[in-house]
């Protein structure tokens, strides 16, 4: 039994490497980290590695992914001796688009994502009780509140985010001084990188994700919108 008020108290001026050692205590083989292989992910990826160096690590497989990033995931499991697992949805793109019309995301992103990153993450966490994530707080608007530790309602377990209180700044202060290998589409302003086809380039001014799905109403793939915190679980 946790109560994630106390917890939270607890971790907010933790490090970062306090937490994951907590949750790796308290889960062990039932913790994973889930990653896209993007700045914050990356640093955990590096605590985990010297804390607990056989952690599973998932990432979210679309089948449209920069190729940027599929060079990177593939330039940390032989720097690393990484094993990641790659999650893919159960349709292909081209199987996708016979389903539901070519370009889905053009016309409905949310469906999308429903299908190619939220259900297929869904069933890859149904035999774990909690997971890892590299959500920040000064990430966008949506995530301001973003707790360190919490009861997630959508996939039934519990999410850490270890780095809710870290900036932008301290990431890339820790990847450089660590010298960690990034995604090369950092040098070109892509601050947050997601599906190839809904990503662009962020403009001066703009927050990190204002490239994410630019052209449409929409701010979240949906794995991180309608969490709740429980006070005891």
């Amino acid at each position: 039994m946790n109560d994630f008020t106390l917890l939270n108290q607890r971790f907010e001026t933790a490090a970062p490497q306090t937490i994951l050692q907590w949750a790796v205590d308290t889960y062990q083989e039932r913790l994973a980290l889930v990653t896209s292989f993007q700045p914050s992910g990356l640093v955990l990826l590096h605590m985990l590695h010297e804390l607990a160096p056989t952690l599973p690590v998932l990432t979210l497989d679309t089948g449209l992914l920069f190729p940027e990033t599929n060079s990177l995931i593939e330039q940390w499991e032989k720097a690393f001796n990484l094993k990641v697992t790659r999650i893919r949805p159960a349709q292909t793109v081209a199987q996708q688009a016979h389903s539901h019309g070519a370009a889905l995301w053009e016309h409905d992103a949310d469906r999308c994502c429903n299908l190619r990153k939220t259900i297929p993450l869904g069933a890859a966490l149904q035999g774990y009780e909690a997971w890892i994530t590299g959500i920040r707080r000064d990430q966008s608007q949506t995530r301001r509140s973003s707790p360190v530790v919490a009861w997630d309602s959508k996939y039934a377990n519990v999410k850490l985010a270890p780095l809710a209180t870290w900036t932008e700044e301290m990431v890339w202060t820790y990847i450089h001084a660590h010298d960690l290998p990034y995604n090369t589409l950092h040098h070109d302003n892509y601050l947050s990188i997601g599906c190839q086809p809904c990503t662009r380039a962020v403009a001066p001014g703009e927050d990190a994700r204002a490239g994410r799905w630019s052209r449409q109403a929409k701010i979240e793939c949906g794995i991180h919108v309608s969490d709740s915190i429980a006070t005891v679980a």
